[in-house]
C-alpha cells in the first residue's frame, strides 16, 4: 500500500465508510445516469468474462483492472476498450484499488485463496463487492466475509448466477406449492472431461509476475506452473477442487429451491482414481449431505465424457409426486404432474441485479450470507474427504462435533501481512 500502511488503513477505513457511502452510489437513485465505476481484480480468465459482462451496461465504467501478473493486462484492456472510450488503469497491487475513492465497487475474480481478504479489505475501504464463487478458500473465511459485509453495510453479491434465472425461481415456486410433494433425495453432478495437467518442476517466476502478491495469504512455496494460472484450482493451498469450482452452482440451486439451510451430516468417497498428475484434489468424488428430510448427492468425474441422463451438468429432484429435472433446456417434471419452464438468461440479469442493488442499497439475489451457506457445503465435503470419515455439523457454531482434525481444516494459517482477521 502506498500512502497508507496497513495499520493506518485499518484505523481509518471504518470511519471512512460512512463518508464513502455518500459518494455517488448512495445518491444514485437521484442520479440514474451516473456511471458506476468498477475495478476488476483478477483478469486471467473469469475476470475477462466479467469485464465483458459489466461493460455491456451503459451505466458502468471499468475504471481499473488489477492482477499481479502484468502479462494479463493486454487481453483485459482489449475487452474493455471494445466497449468504452476511457482506458482503465492497470494496477498490480489490489491495495491501491482500495485506496482509490473514485471506485465504487470491486469485482473479485482472483483465485479462491484471495477472495476473503480482498472482500474484507474492500468492505473496510467502503467498496461494494461482486465476488466469484466459491466465496472463500475455507469455511471460517466465508463467515468473516459475511461479518464484514454487515459491519460496513456493503452490498456483496456472489457469482452464483442461477439465483437470477427466472426458471430457477419458477421451479422453486412449483416446489413450494406442494405439487412435487416431499423431496427425500436430490442428485447433482458434473462430468467435466478435463485433461490431465501432467507433472511439472518448480521453476523461476515468469517476468512481470509479482509472485509474493499472487501467493498473498497462502504459504510460501516455489513457483510452479501447475500451481499457477487456472491449475491452482487443483491444489489445496489455493483452490477447493471441482466441488468448489462447479459443485457450488448445483448445490446453491438445491438450497434455494428447497429452502435448505445446513446439513446435519456429511460423507465423502472418491480420490485421485484416474489421473497420474500434480493435482492434489480428487478427480472422482461423491459427497452426501443429509439435511432434515432430504439427502443431497454431489458427484463429479472430471475425466468422464458422459454425465447423468446425457447431461454433463445437472440436478434431479426425486419427489413424492414426480421427478423434477434441470437441464440445459430449463426444467421439467417426469413421472408425475406435467410441469416445465424454459431456460432463461442468468448471467446478464445477475450482473444487472448487483448494479441495481448498489443504486438502491438493498440485498442482492445472491447475497453473501447465502453464498457462504452454499460454499460451506463444498468445504464440508472436502473436509470429509480429507479426514476420511463421516462428519457431524453444528450449524450454530459452524464446527464439527468432537473432531479436532476436521475442525483444523475449517480455517488456515496466514502469511503476514496477508492475514484474514479474527474480527473484521
Amino acid at each position: 500500500m502506498s500512502a497508507l500502511n496497513r495499520r493506518r488503513f485499518l484505523q481509518t477505513s471504518a470511519a471512512s465508510v460512512a463518508a464513502l457511502s455518500t459518494l455517488s452510489i448512495a445518491g444514485a437513485a437521484d442520479k440514474p445516469n451516473e456511471k458506476i465505476r468498477l475495478a476488476v481484480l483478477g483478469v486471467y480468465g473469469r475476470g475477462r468474462a466479467l469485464i465483458q459482462g459489466f461493460s455491456s451496461f451503459a451505466d458502468v465504467e471499468i475504471a481499473a483492472i488489477c492482477d499481479p501478473d502484468e502479462n494479463t493486462f493486454a487481453k483485459a484492456l482489449q475487452s474493455v476498450n471494445q466497449r468504452q472510450k476511457r482506458e482503465p488503469k492497470c494496477v498490480k497491487d489490489l491495495r491501491h484499488v482500495f485506496d482509490d475513492r473514485d471506485i465504487h465497487a470491486v469485482v473479485i475474480a482472483t483465485p479462491d485463496h484471495w477472495h476473503a481478504l480482498a472482500t474484507i479489505w474492500a468492505c473496510q475501504a467502503g467498496k461494494h463487492v461482486y465476488v466469484e464463487k466459491p466465496i472463500a478458500h475455507n469455511l471460517i473465511e466465508g463467515r468473516r466475509m459475511v461479518e464484514a459485509a454487515r459491519k460496513y453495510d456493503r452490498i456483496v453479491q456472489v457469482g452464483t448466477q442461477r439465483r437470477s434465472g427466472a426458471h430457477f425461481h419458477s421451479a422453486a415456486e412449483f416446489i413450494r406449492s406442494g405439487q412435487l410433494g416431499k423431496v427425500p433425495f436430490v442428485r447433482t453432478w458434473i462430468a467435466g472431461n478435463r485433461p490431465a495437467i501432467g507433472h511439472k518442476a518448480d521453476c523461476p517466476v515468469p517476468a512481470g509476475v509479482d509472485y509474493d502478491l499472487w501467493l498473498g495469504p497462502a504459504p510460501q512455496r516455489p513457483f510452479n506452473p501447475n500451481r499457477f494460472h487456472y491449475n491452482w484450482h487443483w491444489n489445496w493451498d489455493y483452490g477447493t477442487g471441482e466441488i468448489g469450482n462447479n459443485g457450488i452452482h448445483a448445490l446453491d440451486v438445491v438450497r434455494m429451491v428447497l429452502g435448505l439451510d445446513a446439513p446435519q451430516t456429511i460423507a465423502t468417497g472418491g480420490g485421485k482414481l484416474f489421473y497420474d498428475d500434480d493435482r492434489q484434489v480428487p478427480d472422482t468424488q461423491v459427497t452426501f449431505f443429509d439435511f432434515p428430510g432430504t439427502t443431497v448427492l454431489w458427484e463429479h468425474r472430471i475425466w468422464s465424457k458422459t454425465g447423468v441422463a446425457g447431461e454433463p451438468f445437472g440436478i434431479i429432484l426425486y419427489g413424492e409426486k414426480g421427478t423434477l429435472i434441470f437441464d440445459k433446456k430449463g426444467w421439467h417434471v417426469e413421472d408425475g404432474v406435467m410441469a416445465s419452464d424454459k431456460a432463461a438468461p442468468i448471467e446478464k440479469p445477475h450482473l444487472r441485479n448487483f448494479l441495481d442493488c448498489l443504486r438502491e442499497h438493498k440485498r442482492p439475489n445472491a447475497d453473501i450470507e447465502e453464498g457462504h451457506k452454499s460454499t460451506r457445503l463444498c468445504h464440508l465435503g472436502n473436509i470429509a474427504y480429507r479426514v476420511g470419515r463421516r462428519l457431524s455439523f453444528d450449524a450454530a457454531t459452524e464446527t464439527l462435533h468432537d473432531d479436532a482434525a476436521a475442525n483444523g481444516l475449517l480455517g488456515r494459517t496466514y502469511r503476514a501481512p496477508f492475514v484474514v482477521p479474527d474480527k473484521v
